[in-house]
């Protein structure tokens, strides 16, 4: 029996390989649980279509990623931080504080878990952080910390 794996089948192939299997593999495991179909024509061109319906929806997402990134060579965040008697920061600017921040003044909704420098900014002045908003779509916020003169 030729089936059109639909999912990763451990031991049998991986998702859109056409492979033999036997009958009873076939119509007993792979189809019923859903890991591959029938091989035919119908079930090719469905697979066909939904692989191009993915491809286009990636070409979206990387297009709107790329819009963030020229948004983001605009944007210098601002925050305050308190000064310590040896002159240094007192506390840090955590990436979950710099997500907040692009949410409320510029309405940029990125995850925090995107941020490739995981280090929470602890100095006076500007740090520029990079952010993977998708595949190899790398955007740069800046963060400048200025001193709480209060």
């Amino acid at each position: 029996m030729r089936v059109l794996l639909i999912k990763d089948l451990k031991n049998v192939g991986k998702k859109g390989e056409i492979k033999d299997v036997s009958d009873g593999y076939g119509a007993n495991y792979v189809i019923p649980q859903g890991y591959g179909k029938l091989l035919n024509n119908a079930a090719l061109a469905e697979y066909y279509a939904s692989q191009k319906k993915a491809e286009e929806e990636d070409k979206q997402n990387a297009a709107l990623a790329q819009q963030v990134v020229e948004q983001l060579k605009g944007i210098e965040l601002v925050f305050k931080a308190k000064v310590g008697k040896s002159g240094a920061m007192i506390g840090t600017i955590s990436p979950k504080a710099i997500e907040e921040k692009l949410r409320a003044d510029y309405d940029i909704s990125i995850d925090k878990r995107k941020f490739i420098d995981h280090y929470a900014v602890n100095a006076f002045g500007l740090t520029k952080l990079r952010i993977e908003l998708y595949h190899d779509v790398i955007g740069t916020v800046n963060v400048r910390v200025e001193e709480d003169k209060k």
